[in-house]
């Protein structure tokens, strides 16, 4: 697993050992960044489920101005901490090992674009939509990656069903933030 382009372009990145975490492959990452790569330069971004940091080292290499990165697991944190040293990101990256929906209960920062990518057959994304809307700024982003036989709603109150993309058994599904308030 690599930083596919920008400042980090090439730098190995290590996950995680065990089966906890489930690293975006290749080819779906590049996919997800092509669908938002107008949205990248200065965008704050928020890596949730982050695991090995991949998501959110990617955008910050690509022109994001900083990052949040939100795993549970110790070993992820400790993961994401030597990743973003090995890419030299460090600086604009926070990093906590705290619980996705304990954290969105008590976020008060906005950010530009959100990933999620909870574990599979959980329900999470559904039960984590309500808690996004504090958190995402106006005009905001929220991508979720799901596994193919999952089905993310495609109405909410304030997220805007934007498009769906199929890869093997991964789902990427994007939304946009519809109302204005903050």
């Amino acid at each position: 697993m690599r930083v596919i382009t920008g400042t980090a372009r090439g730098v190995r990145l290590t996950t995680p050992d065990g089966m906890d975490t489930r690293p975006t492959t290749d080819k779906v990452k590049e996919a997800i960044f092509s669908a938002i790569q107008f949205e990248l330069d200065g965008a704050r971004f928020l890596d949730l489920f982050a695991g090995s940091g991949q998501m959110g080292i990617e955008a910050l290499s690509r022109g994001a101005k900083n990052c949040v990165f939100i795993d549970s697991s110790r070993v992820a944190v400790k993961t994401i901490q030597e990743n973003l040293q090995r890419t030299k990101l460090a600086d604009r990256a926070t990093v906590l090992c705290t619980d996705a929906a304990r954290y969105l209960s008590t976020g008060t920062e906005k950010f530009d674009l959100i990933f999620l990518d909870p574990p599979y057959h959980q329900g999470i994304p559904q039960r984590l939509f309500s808690q996004l809307k504090p958190v995402l700024a106006p005009g905001g982003t929220v991508i979720i990656e799901t596994a193919s036989d999952e089905t993310p709603p495609e109405e909410l109150p304030f997220l805007r069903f934007y498009r769906q993309y199929r890869y093997g058994y991964i789902l990427v599904t994007v939304y946009h933030r519809e109302d204005s308030e903050a």
